[in-house]
C-alpha cells in the first residue's frame, strides 16, 4: 500500500479526534494538562522526550549567546522539563505557561530546586512583556515549540512581548518544528496508522490547536528587522517521545534561531 493511500486512510480518525478539541486555546491547554497522567520519555506529553542530544544542541547555543549573569524565562514551559535543565546553567529561571495545570505540574516536578519558579501567564497578551520585565528584570528567553502552534497575529504579539522582556542585554533562543509536509504526512511520520494513533499523539489531536510549522520565513514575518537582529539560525532536530514498538528515538525536522534586540533610537526630548 502506498504512503499516500495510507495517509488518506487516516483521515476519518483524525477528523474524529480533531473535532473534539476545544475552540478556545486556553480551555484546550488547560484540559490537556489536567488530563496528563505521566511525563517524560515514556509519558503522555508528545514533546517531552528528555533527549540529551537535543538538549546538548540547545546548550551549545545558549551558553555561547546568552549573557550568563541574566535570568532565563522559559516561555511555554509546560511541566518545566527545560526550565529545570536551564537552572543548572543560569542563576535563575522563570517558567511561564498559559495553563495553570501545567504550572502546578511544573512546580511539583521542580520541588527542591531553589532557583526555578513558575507563573501562569499568556505570553501573547498585551502587556505580558512588561509583566515579565517587572518580575525578572532584563532576561534571556528560551522558547521551544510554541510559535508553530500560534496564528501569525499571535506570533507577532509574542515577539513584541519578548522584545520588551529582553531589554538591552537579553537574547532569545527559539526552536520550533518545521516539518514541510501536510498534517497527514506529519502524523504518519510520527507513527500514526489507520489502526493505531499512539496515545501521546492522540491526546494532542483531541485536545490542542492544530499545529503548523515555523521556519525562517515565519520568523521574518513575526520578528521584524526593525526590532530584531539575527545572531544565528539553522536546522535542528526536535525530538518527540518514542512511539514505535522498539522505543527508538524519533525526531521532527526543526528550525532554531538566536535573536538580539536592535538598539532603539532614544526618544527626542523637548527643548
Amino acid at each position: 500500500m502506498s504512503k499516500r493511500l495510507q495517509r488518506m486512510l487516516l483521515v476519518p480518525s483524525v477528523i474524529r479526534l480533531a473535532t473534539r478539541a476545544p475552540r478556545n486555546p486556553h480551555t484546550a491547554w488547560e484540559g490537556y494538562w489536567r488530563g496528563i497522567d505521566a511525563t517524560g520519555r515514556s509519558g503522555d506529553v508528545l514533546w517531552d522526550s528528555g533527549s540529551r542530544t537535543e538538549r546538548d544542541a540547545y546548550a551549545e547555543a545558549v551558553v555561547a549567546h546568552f549573557d550568563p549573569t541574566l535570568p532565563v524565562v522559559d516561555v511555554g514551559c509546560g511541566n518545566g522539563t527545560h526550565s529545570r535543565w536551564l537552572a543548572a546553567l543560569f542563576p535563575s529561571v522563570l517558567g511561564i505557561d498559559v495553563s495553570s495545570g501545567a504550572v502546578e505540574r511544573a512546580n511539583s516536578e521542580a520541588e527542591g530546586l531553589a532557583n526555578v519558579n513558575f507563573m501562569e501567564l499568556d505570553a501573547t497578551k498585551a502587556g505580558a512583556g512588561q509583566q515579565i520585565l517587572e518580575r525578572t528584570g532584563p532576561a534571556n528567553i528560551f522558547v521551544r515549540g510554541v510559535l508553530h502552534i500560534l496564528k501569525p497575529d499571535k506570533q507577532a504579539s509574542l515577539a513584541a512581548n519578548l522584545r520588551t522582556a529582553i531589554g538591552d542585554r537579553g537574547r532569545v533562543y527559539l526552536a520550533e518544528t518545521n516539518f514541510q509536509g501536510n498534517s497527514l504526512a506529519y502524523l504518519q511520520e510520527l507513527g500514526a496508522t489507520r489502526g493505531n494513533i499512539p496515545r501521546p499523539l492522540r491526546r494532542a489531536l483531541e485536545n490542542l490547536p492544530r499545529p503548523g510549522h515555523f521556519g525562517a520565513a515565519e520568523l521574518r514575518a513575526a520578528f521584524p528587522a526593525a526590532e530584531w537582529r539575527m545572531v544565528a539560525d539553522g536546522p535542528i532536530a526536535i525530538n518527540v517521545v518514542p512511539m514505535n514498538p522498539a522505543g527508538l528515538s524519533q525526531q521532527v525536522p526543526g528550525y532554531f534561531a538566536v535573536l538580539a534586540g536592535e538598539v532603539r533610537a532614544p526618544r527626542p526630548t523637548l527643548a
